[in-house]
């Protein structure tokens, strides 16, 4: 089963407490890969992780390839959940805050990897005493090769930090930021791919031009830049 490669049996077993009891209101892309990641890292069991989406077609899908389970109803993962992340479309981050908030408990660490919603945000949705740590991720988690910046809220502790880099170490890396530096991280780790996918396609176009098949100009292009990067690293 697609779980048991997720979460090899005694990877996971000797793994299991590096994290608590796992939940994600949200089962989307993000969350699809840091659950993946913690799985496969053995940060976690399957029956360790809850999700929350109401979505059908991805609750099915996330389920049957995790073995996680997925429920439409919020409520139970936070019942269930002390590090719990919200993997939520910013639009609909109010509601969701609001939804949570006569949920919450004080012993849980919240986390967002929202883009734009401020620390002011969730400790105005959430309560002002609530642990909360805002990240910023991009989308190379989705192959595990993260590059993501966090920084604490107010009421955060130092433990929390080291183990939200435990979660994001699951699927790539990740850097403490004041929450004055997150949006220079934004520009950076956060749309940076977008312009190394432009660069990479303008090589491949130049070799295109050359002579070369375009599907062996984006192959070499790709290839190029991930041994470049490898050579920076």
């Amino acid at each position: 089963m697609i779980a048991s490669r997720l979460a090899p049996k005694g990877q996971a077993s000797m793994n299991a407490q590096c994290l608590p009891p796992l939940g994600f209101v949200g089962g989307g892309k993000m969350a699809s890969a840091l659950v993946r990641g913690i799985l496969r890292a053995g940060l976690a069991m399957p029956a360790d992780v809850i999700v929350g989406e109401p979505v059908a077609d991805l609750r099915e899908s996330l389920a049957s390839q995790t073995g996680v389970e997925v429920t439409p109803n919020n409520a139970a993962v936070v019942g269930r959940s002390k590090l719990i992340v919200l993997a939520v479309k910013p639009q609909v981050m109010s509601a969701v805050l609001a939804e949570l908030k006569p949920l919450v408990r004080p012993d849980q660490l919240i986390v967002s990897v929202a883009a734009g919603i401020t620390l002011r945000q969730l400790g105005e949705g959430l309560g002002t005493n609530q642990r909360v740590i805002r990240v910023m991720p991009n989308t190379p988690c989705l192959v595990g090769a993260g590059a993501s910046g966090y920084c604490l809220g107010p009421s955060a502790t130092a433990e929390d930090g080291k183990l939200v880099e435990r979660l994001l170490g699951a699927v790539g890396v990740a850097y403490q930021v004041p929450e004055s530096l997150l949006d220079a991280v934004t520009g950076l780790s956060g749309s940076g791919p977008a312009y190394v996918f432009v660069f990479a396609e303008a090589l491949a176009d130049a070799g295109v031009r050359v002579g070369l098949p375009r599907d062996v100009a984006s192959k070499l292009a790709a290839q190029t830049l991930l041994g470049s990067a490898t050579l920076l690293l």
